[in-house]
């Protein structure tokens, strides 16, 4: 057997694998090795494991949600496509655990418990890649590059949904229904998550990203909403639900929302949330990735309504509104979205300590804007937008400590699980349905009720309610990596194409609206005594310079095969928007 990297310096999938794994002569598979002892068999599962991922707080940098203009002219091209999702490495881990494992000597129960984990994830493997590139070439066996053919053609769309789902079912016949929080194996995948995740594969299946002919009336929305509403209603009856604080959903672990974690547990395994979301100032770092102004403006106001919407009790004009948009919003905002001059209690700050934002003001590693009367400019003009991400940081990790976040990455909860089921249930004649799940979202978000309860929806028809959807989990996920993959889904990159984005500079003003004098301000700041009513705001696009705005074609909704890829083969097609003859969708 040829040499396979495998990579296993792993940590915990539970706390009670949270030391590193010492296997001699790791970079050589050896079966006889690996299936005959249990803690190299879950070593080398766990690996697979590292496709999930973990925390990243540019996960949504390619939507409208965060500042950065990812797509530039010919941004994505054949010579220059990313192999990242290619991901044969890990179907091949996926294929020599299924194929080996029954050789083994560990127990039938411990070889199903691997059989189920590697089915699962060949099946995610899989769905990565075709959710980018349509059909790819299936692969049961693991193929050495030294005696196999390599060379193999693309199977269409629908084989390989086909396949992903078989593959899902043969794991759901074989994994534990639930693992509980309490169990040593939290963390690992349970059938409660195997069926969350196969209802959404069947909801991208349904999409009109992959049937563009008839994006809401075809066939697949049946099979969608059966599952999607089967993992709901299982869910439901197992005690998951919706907890009563949003801010609290990752930060409080093993809660009922949860139904699939990547375990995080310092110092052996962290991520770089706090890191890439908190101003310079208190992080080591500035911060990666902030909230454009854009998306400010997406967040309802308390009534559920648009804050420019003539019917709600908060409505404002687009000027009335950009001075004072931390005002009567959604409660949802203000646990997602730092803004100026707001309250800020990050361990080891001042008691009554405020963020600031404004040139002059703020730390140079904090400030953002153009204000010309002031002698300090900010060099944060091209990636700072005034705002910064506040959703599920840990504030009581001291700036020194900030690389230390260990929180559990939540990679499905149950709130994604709803609006799931009410994106199927809407499209298959079950509008009420989807309704009630709406408003059962907006009620925990704390948005006041109305009348009839309807917590600010007016939705009735089937478009207006699938708008709503929509717009509810643009706020409910956000900043959660879901935003671009539901625009590609819907076929919503218009939303993207060729726009800007902005943000939003704060200026120290007097009562009378004059602009408040430099020094006069830095003095009060210092107390933390400005507020966010003693500045004036403007709107400033982000970046200032190079690249300003996104270009975003409809060819980029399947992203074509590098041609570093096809040139290795003979029976490679490309996608037909790349040059090629294969056709990425059901038709």
């Amino acid at each position: 057997m040829k040499k396979l990297c495998l990579f296993l310096c792993i940590v915990a999938l539970g706390t009670r694998c949270s030391k590193v794994l010492d296997i001699e002569d790791v970079n050589n598979y050896q079966p006889e090795q690996v299936w005959n002892d249990l803690q190299q068999a879950n070593a080398f599962v766990a690996n697979l494991y590292n496709k999930f991922g973990n925390w990243n707080v540019g996960a949504d940098r390619n939507s409208e949600q965060l500042s950065g203009i990812t797509f530039g002219e010919d941004a994505i091209t054949v010579t220059g496509a990313s192999t990242a999702n290619w991901d044969y490495a890990n179907v091949r881990l996926a294929n020599l655990a299924i194929r080996d494992v029954q050789a083994g000597t560990l127990s039938q129960a411990e070889k199903e418990s691997i059989l189920a984990q590697a089915y699962f994830m060949r099946a995610y493997t899989y769905f990565s890649m075709v959710k980018e590139y349509g059909g790819v070439p299936i692969v049961t066996m693991p193929l050495d590059r030294y005696q196999d053919d390599l060379d193999l053609p693309r199977n269409s769309t629908k084989e390989c949904f086909d396949f992903i789902i078989e593959d899902l079912d043969k794991a759901l016949a074989l994994l534990p229904a639930k693992i509980d929080v309490t169990s040593p194996d939290w963390g690992h995948i349970d059938g409660n998550f195997a069926q969350a995740f196969k209802a959404k594969v069947l909801l991208y299946k349904a999409s009109p990203l992959f049937n563009p002919g008839n994006p809401w009336n075809n066939a697949y929305w049946a099979g969608a909403y059966t599952e999607n509403k089967k993992a709901y209603e299982s869910l439901k009856s197992q005690g998951y639900g919706l907890i009563e604080d949003y801010a609290k959903i990752a930060l409080s672990e093993k809660n009922s929302e949860i139904v699939f974690p990547v375990i995080n547990k310092f110092p052996g395994k962290t991520a770089n949330w706090d890191f890439g979301a908190r101003p310079g100032s208190l992080s080591r770092g500035n911060a990666s990735a902030c909230p454009t102004w854009e998306f400010v403006k997406e967040f309802p106001m308390k009534d559920g309504k648009r804050y420019n919407d003539p019917t709600g009790a908060y409505y404002k004009t687009d000027a009335a509104f950009l001075q004072s948009y931390w005002k009567s919003r959604d409660p949802r905002f203000e646990k997602s979205v730092l803004w100026n001059a707001r309250t800020f209690p990050v361990a080891g700050t001042p008691k009554g300590y405020k963020q600031y934002t404004s040139v002059g003001i703020a730390s140079a590693n904090d400030n953002f804007g153009i204000n010309p009367n002031v002698a300090d400019k900010s060099t944060n003009n091209n990636t700072y937008t005034g705002f910064f991400i506040l959703k599920n940081c840990n504030l009581s990790l001291t700036q020194p400590n900030v690389q230390q976040y260990d929180i559990d990455f939540v990679l499905m909860r149950f709130a994604e699980v709803m609006l799931n089921y009410a994106e199927a249930a809407n499209e298959t004649g079950h509008t009420a349905d989807a309704l009630v799940l709406l408003r059962e979202i907006r009620k925990r978000a704390g948005i006041e009720p109305g009348a009839g309860s309807m917590y600010g929806i007016t939705a009735v028809s089937r478009a207006d309610v699938r708008e709503a959807i929509m717009n509810e989990r643009n706020i409910e996920l956000c900043f959660e990596g879901h935003r671009f993959n539901d625009l590609r889904r819907w076929r919503l990159f218009s939303l993207l194409d060729q726009k800007t984005k902005n943000g939003v500079e704060a200026i120290a003003v007097n009562a009378n609206g004059s602009e408040m004098p430099i020094l006069q301000a830095q003095q009060q700041a210092s107390t933390f005594s400005l507020s966010e009513d003693n500045f004036k705001y403007s709107v400033v696009q982000v970046p200032q310079t190079g690249v300003q705005k996104n270009i975003v074609p409809d060819k980029y909704y399947f992203y074509p095969i590098a041609q570093s890829i096809i040139n290795k083969t003979t029976k490679l097609e490309q996608n037909k928007d790349w040059g090629g003859s294969f056709d990425p969708t059901l038709h």
